[in-house]
């Protein structure tokens, strides 16, 4: 048994502040609607810094002390895809968007109004109740299937 396999690692973080999440409104076809800010860990990079830097780069705002709540898995061709989910509560800087699409503070109680991606709701839950740690899908009989 391989004790070894391809994982491709990502990081996403919610940034929240008097009861507003930053949300971004993807452009990009394959993940539309409202989502977290995030994206990949370059090689070599440690996963904090991944997260100061991806946030720097799709929102403008740089975030402090941001703290791993958890980690969302899901399997891809030959290996499995990592998420590690970040919230943070400070920051510096100004919001800005960026080519992934556009930033926006949206008023937790309003979230069920807007277009978010599949498992937005699902997400956040894991990443603020500190008694759940993991979102994992796994495929059965050809059905993703969330635990």
């Amino acid at each position: 048994m391989r004790r070894t396999e391809n994982v491709e690692l990502t990081v996403l973080c919610l940034i929240h502040r008097d009861g507003e999440y930053l949300l971004q409104n993807r452009i990009k076809k394959d993940w539309q609607g409202f989502a977290l800010p995030g994206g990949h860990v370059e090689p070599g990079e440690s996963i904090v810094d991944a997260v100061v830097r991806e946030m720097q780069e799709e929102t403008g705002l740089t975030v402090l002390n941001p703290t791993l709540c958890g980690i969302k898995q899901f399997p891809i061709e030959n290996g499995r895809y990592l998420v590690f989910l970040f919230r943070a509560d400070q920051f510096t800087g100004e919001v800005t968007s960026s080519e992934e699409g556009e930033m926006r503070w949206v008023p937790k109680e309003t979230l069920s109004d807007l277009p978010t991606v599949e498992d937005l709701r699902e997400l956040i839950q894991v990443m603020l109740d500190d008694r759940l740690t993991e979102f994992q899908y796994v495929i059965e009989d050809d059905q993703w299937k969330v635990i």
